[in-house]
């Protein structure tokens, strides 16, 4: 894969990155079958929730077949083999829940997983690109890209919260579309000095920001809290940083020793991480590392487009030499944006963990549960309470990251203070 680095005289261009002109990190047109041979994964990958439900999803499992990746031939077979292997995982390591774990994954699942995984440069475990990017089909191949026309390709336990959170989530991606085509004309401009398009691009950056907001903002139209903590959370996590696993898991067949590997995080999302390497966002010790790591679960070629963006020139630096009112306000309407989104995800956080996890808490403490949403939420993991699905002691690293964004404004200096102090200030 080419790179683009600090002093090329190539334009910085998406083109190396598998990043598609209309739907950004999302992949294009996912394959719905695998070829004949892999049905015995799709039988059962297409049923994780019954399955689960009816505590046979382990068995069917040590049933099955073990079976070769020689014959996924393409780059989109091999992403729904991985997305299939995936949720399979999932299901079979917490279909018990915390307090019934295993230590071994199967060898006919870990093997061909394993296979898979390396192919494609991804860990062993669902992530964002398989749960998200890769697992959507239109019900109307000729209708919109929308909440209406959408539907998953494989589910987990959860019922319509699954579908919504992965939807909204897949809407999310889609609105920063607009914003990640505008990074290469800012990268370009700021390399030959042309203000004006870096100025336009910005701005066409900050609305794509704040398509992102909005579109998050249906989460809490279409998925429902009490599901979301009680029942889906423990499918979304991983066996690193996870006290229900605390010696990780080993993949039968690949080595001896358990591996551990973090759960879904919107962390692992290319979209923010990009933006944070244009506007030079600089995150503390921590979380920083926490976000570094996080770049291993992105498909390398994304990982790769992160990387050469912060070999570019400082755009921060740019917009302070150059005595431009557009190109700052801009600059700091960037921010004001990102800011306002993070601060909004603080808030969605809020409501689908922290304020759950205080009711489980409290009906744990009575020894009772009252209706079916209290009930979900009784059950759902002590263990996990406050976390991540990634493992991140997950309120204080979001503010953190908040705080870090707000960082990077330009020196308050006539209307840019005005962008500032007009900046989201949540607790």
């Amino acid at each position: 894969m080419a790179t683009v680095v600090r002093g090329s005289k190539e334009p910085f261009s998406l083109d190396f990155y598998h990043v598609s002109e209309e739907l950004g990190f999302i992949l294009p047109a996912p394959l719905g079958e695998l070829p004949p041979y892999y049905q015995p994964w799709m039988d059962i990958a297409l049923h994780i929730p019954k399955l689960v439900h009816s505590h046979e999803l382990r068995s069917r499992i040590h049933q099955m077949p073990l079976l070769s990746s020689q014959f996924l031939a393409r780059h989109r077979e091999l992403r729904l083999a991985h997305l299939a292997l995936s949720v399979m995982t999932m299901g079979y390591v917490w279909q018990e829940g915390e307090n019934d774990t295993v230590e071994v994954l199967p060898r006919n699942l870990a093997l061909p997983y394993w296979e898979v995984s390396q192919r494609l440069g991804l860990p062993p475990i669902l992530t964002h690109s398989d749960a998200v990017l890769a697992n959507w089909k239109k019900r109307d191949p000729d209708g919109p890209f929308d909440m209406e026309n959408l539907e998953l390709l494989f589910t987990l336990p959860g019922g319509d919260s699954v579908r919504g959170f992965f939807m909204v989530t897949l809407l999310v991606e889609l609105a920063a579309v607009p914003a990640l085509r505008s990074v290469p004309i800012v990268i370009n401009g700021v390399r030959c000095g042309d203000v004006d398009a870096v100025a336009k691009a910005l701005e066409d950056i900050s609305r794509s920001l704040k398509g992102m907001t909005d579109a998050l903002k249906l989460m809490q139209v279409h998925v429902e809290p009490s599901v979301f903590y009680g029942i889906m959370r423990i499918y979304l996590s991983g066996w690193k940083d996870n006290p229900c696993m605390p010696k990780g898991l080993v993949y039968e067949g690949v080595q001896t020793e358990p591996m551990e590997y973090s759960g879904g995080s919107a962390a692992q999302s290319s979209l923010l991480h990009c933006f944070d390497e244009l506007l030079g966002v600089k995150h503390e010790t921590k979380s920083g590392a926490f976000l570094n790591r996080m770049r291993n679960y992105m498909p390398p070629a994304h990982k790769q487009l992160v990387q050469d963006i912060s070999l570019q020139p400082s755009l921060r630096s740019f917009v302070q030499e150059r005595s431009s009112e557009r190109l700052s306000e801009a600059f700091q309407l960037c921010v004001t944006n990102l800011l306002a989104l993070r601060s909004y995800h603080i808030n969605v956080v809020s409501r689908f963990i922290t304020v759950p996890a205080a009711r489980a808490r409290k009906l744990r403490t009575r020894g009772q549960a009252g209706p079916e949403e209290e009930e979900a939420v009784s059950r759902a993991p002590a263990a996990l309470e406050e976390r991540g699905t990634g493992g991140s002691g997950i309120m204080s690293f979001l503010k953190t990251v908040r705080d870090r964004t707000r960082d990077v404004y330009l020196p308050e200096s006539g209307k840019a203070s005005k962008s500032q102090n007009g900046a989201p200030q949540l607790p």
